[in-house]
């Protein structure tokens, strides 16, 4: 389990920076595989809209990345377990994946990626879409895996 605090501004603002332009990963290689960064947690109504940034840092596209994810109350309590479903992650390419949630984003102290429920695409390693997960935000929440 990786755990990232949303409040560490200045790291995540370093691996932003390396999400750009991070070279293909050799799948035998061992090389962090897939990246996930909370870009932005913004009230929209009574609903709060949490950006991801994700990248696929494999050789090959994965076809449909799933994560089983938790998100805590300001108390620090499961207040909802979901899955995000971010598609597809071709190879070597950034992707945005919005997800709204009905609750304000001040009633969400952190966000737990439990793991990828599904990862498919062909010839992907075993594990291709956890192991190695990098997980980073640039919120005041708290993100982690």
């Amino acid at each position: 389990m990786v755990h990232l605090n949303m409040k560490w501004v200045a790291p995540a603002a370093v691996m932003l920076a390396g999400l750009g332009g991070a070279a293909l990963a050799d799948d035998s290689a061992g090389a962090p595989a897939v990246s996930i960064e909370l870009s932005a947690a913004e009230q929209v109504g009574d609903a709060c809209l949490l950006s991801f940034v994700a990248q696929n840092g494999h050789a090959r596209n994965i076809l449909q990345a799933v994560y089983e994810t938790v998100l805590f109350d300001e108390n620090g309590q499961v207040a909802r377990l979901t899955l995000l479903d971010f598609q597809d992650l071709p190879a070597g390419r950034m992707r945005v994946r919005q997800f709204q949630f009905a609750r304000a984003c001040a009633g969400i102290s952190r966000v737990l990626i439990n793991g990828a429920t599904t990862c498919t695409g062909e010839a992907l390693p075993e594990g291709a879409c956890s192991r190695d997960l990098r997980l980073n935000s640039r919120t005041d929440q708290e993100l982690i895996g």
